[in-house]
């Protein structure tokens, strides 16, 4: 009599399999930095500009809240590039585009929010009346409405980017010559802007802003609210990046980094996945892009330049790709470093930029976040 065969252990239908532990957001060491960040600026930062006199050695100058609230935004973008080239393996050198497209949709709002306090008393913005205009062109008619602002602030980027990307990762473009169609889309964007007739201010671009939500903008508590505004968007951009790339969706984007071909043998098509994370990348862009006009004062085509859209990869090189905080890291190093050269030094400031990108790419691949892993290792 044949009796049946017994299944191993290892094939028992009924034996439990221990799942791994999902990774928690943050590290414990991580929520206590990101909590500080939170305090220093939402507490700190207010009551060290707004309740300290001036004459106090611990005040905050207005000049160091617009330039702290202006590196911010450049830390979005950075933050913004990691997501595309850090864990998906995108070089873009266009996202100055999505920046400036996000800073004109704010602009034109804050154009409209001058109304009759323009230079020639007339409710059409100052550049229009100079060049005869009449009436408000057609892409001007929602910019009255500040809810209607914000959501083109989000859309604009997102259909932009979506349009160009579809087509683009549909045809398979890679590498470098990705990077240089991104390069050629924003320079091409630049010089559109730069038409009088278009109806976005020509080469002197938005500026001489007065109110937001009818409310002055040029008032310390303004100014502050906004430096606030930017810090949570940049520290809830990083904590979705963060819960993005955890998820099985950025498991995904960095196995598309590493070998897109086994992707798709695997079953998956990276063109959902890259269009998507390039379509999230833009509207942070375009986010920093709003937050960033009001703050600066101007917006111009001059921010679609390809030379910005290859800093804010530069900024995320020299921080550290693929770790979120180290793009953010090298958005406040270089800024920083620009901020001081610009003044002290100001015709070395770009031989300096060159040569700190020459000695990141040569020296320290995984950038500065990286050189301190390593350090931290080693002892």
């Amino acid at each position: 009599m044949n009796h049946p065969r017994q299944l191993p252990n290892s094939l028992t239908p009924y034996q439990s399999v221990e799942l791994p532990f999902r990774t928690p957001l943050l590290s414990r060491t991580g929520w206590s930095f990101f909590m500080l960040a939170l305090i220093a600026v939402c507490v700190v930062a207010p009551l060290l500009n707004l309740w300290l006199p001036q004459d106090s050695p611990y005040h905050m100058s207005t000049y160091a809240v617009a330039l702290l609230g202006k590196i911010m935004c450049y830390a979005i973008c950075a933050l913004a590039m990691d997501l595309i080239w850090g864990y998906t393996g995108i070089l873009s050198l266009g996202h100055g585009l999505f920046f400036a497209i996000g800073g004109y949709a704010m602009g034109m709002y804050l154009m409209r929010q001058i109304g009759l306090d323009g230079n020639y008393k007339s409710t059409l913005p100052d550049f229009m009346v100079f060049l005869d205009w009449k009436v408000l062109p057609w892409h001007w008619t929602f910019s009255d409405s500040f809810i209607a602002t914000l959501f083109l602030i989000v859309l604009v980027p997102a259909l932009v980017a979506f349009v160009f990307g579809y087509f683009a990762f549909r045809s398979r473009i890679k590498g470098v010559y990705f990077s240089i169609i991104t390069q050629a889309l924003t320079f091409a964007a630049m010089l559109l802007f730069f038409r009088n007739e278009t109806g976005f201010g020509g080469n002197n671009g938005f500026t001489d802003f007065k109110r937001i939500l009818d409310l002055p903008i040029a008032t310390p508590n303004m100014r502050m609210t906004l430096f606030v505004l930017t810090g949570l968007t940049l520290l809830g951009f990083f904590l979705f990046a963060r819960w993005l790339v955890q998820s099985k969706f950025g498991r995904v984007l960095q196995a598309i980094r590493d070998a897109e071909s086994r992707v798709m043998f695997s079953g998956y098509n990276p063109l959902g996945y890259k269009l998507t994370i390039w379509v999230i990348s833009a509207v942070m862009c375009g986010v920093a892009g709003a937050l960033y006009v009001p703050q600066v004062g101007i917006i111009n085509p001059g921010e679609m330049s390809p030379a910005n859209s290859i800093e804010i990869a530069i900024w995320a090189a020299v921080g550290g790709r693929a770790t979120l905080i180290g793009p953010i890291v090298g958005a406040f190093i270089v800024n920083g470093a620009k901020s001081w050269l610009t003044v002290a030094y100001p015709e070395f400031w770009l031989y300096f930029l060159g040569m700190l990108f020459i000695a990141v790419t040569l020296f320290l691949p995984n950038g500065v976040l990286g050189l301190i892993k390593k350090w931290r290792g080693s002892k």
